[in-house]
């Protein structure tokens, strides 16, 4: 089966009538450069695999981001050097709030990357990762996002990095969920290459919680749909992998500890990240 038709599949358990009408309802990116812009949203950044492809990742605890699990295989299903991948918290314009490299990451148990790209809705459903950082951003640098179920409303947001706009985040501040159902999410944010791992925001309740986080999606000429997973229980499996050191994928040998930092490398956004045309476009 070829990946574009698991991605597909994925898709159709997502269909929804009046698509298009709540397309109608979004807000455009906006860039995030000024100090006052960036200052809700510092604890997004962009995951480096250095020489490799770059994605999205948040701050969930001060040593803790999470990302999605592909970012972490490249196209033959091997995992990365965990020593060269750096998280660039709020990255903008070449510089960052802090940066730290990556002392250990772990996938979840239950996903199983492969050398063909398949996206079935068992892998969307499992694409979730936790780097630990080799030293600990300060909150007051970047306060961390909690993790929490999707509520009642059709309305999210979504910040983050992507194929044409890798130096900077972006903020979409309205798009719509188009439906919910075994542990999947699609929503019809405007997401590309890059946007792996970005956070899906609720802000209905007070300060924005995660409530999933983007795997990939279809683009066409009738816009977008990603797709995501709900998060609390799968964060909880990370976390106990961590603390249990199982489905560890790697140890840096002596990372350095976290800083501010000037001008970043421009990296490629690309590893592993699904955003396909739908097969016949």
């Amino acid at each position: 089966m070829s990946r574009a038709l698991c991605l597909c599949l994925v898709l159709a358990l997502f269909a929804a009538p009046g698509a298009g009408a709540a397309q109608a309802q979004n807000s455009g990116l906006e860039r995030l450069t000024r100090a006052e812009q960036i200052a809700s949203w510092k604890a997004v950044g962009r995951v480096d695999v250095a020489g490799a492809h770059s994605c999205t990742g948040t701050l969930i605890a001060a040593d803790l981001v999470l990302t999605a699990a592909h970012c972490l295989f490249g196209p033959d299903g091997a995992p990365v050097a965990i020593g060269q991948i750096t998280f660039r918290a709020g990255l903008a314009d070449g510089l960052s709030v802090a940066e730290a490299r990556v002392a250990r990451a772990t996938a979840h148990a239950r996903y199983r990357p492969g050398a063909d790209g398949r996206a079935d809705a068992a892998q969307v459903r499992h694409d979730v990762a936790l780097l630990e950082l080799s030293d600990a951003i300060p909150t007051a640098l970047a306060p961390p996002f909690a993790v929490d179920s999707p509520g009642a409303g059709a309305e999210v947001s979504v910040v983050s990095y992507a194929e044409g706009r890798t130096e900077a985040l972006s903020w979409q501040r309205a798009c719509r969920v188009l439906g919910r159902q075994e542990g999947l999410i699609a929503v019809d944010c405007d997401v590309s290459v890059g946007s792996s791992g970005a956070p899906v925001f609720d802000r209905s309740r007070g300060r924005a919680r995660i409530v999933s986080i983007i795997s990939g999606g279809v683009r066409d000429g009738q816009g977008t749909v990603a797709y995501g997973m709900e998060l609390p229980a799968l964060v909880a499996d990370l976390k106990a992998q961590l603390r249990a050191g199982r489905a560890v994928i790697g140890v840096a040998a002596a990372p350095p500890a976290a800083r501010r930092i000037g001008p970043a490398a421009s990296v490629r956004s690309a590893g592993g990240a699904r955003f396909l045309r739908p097969p016949g476009n």
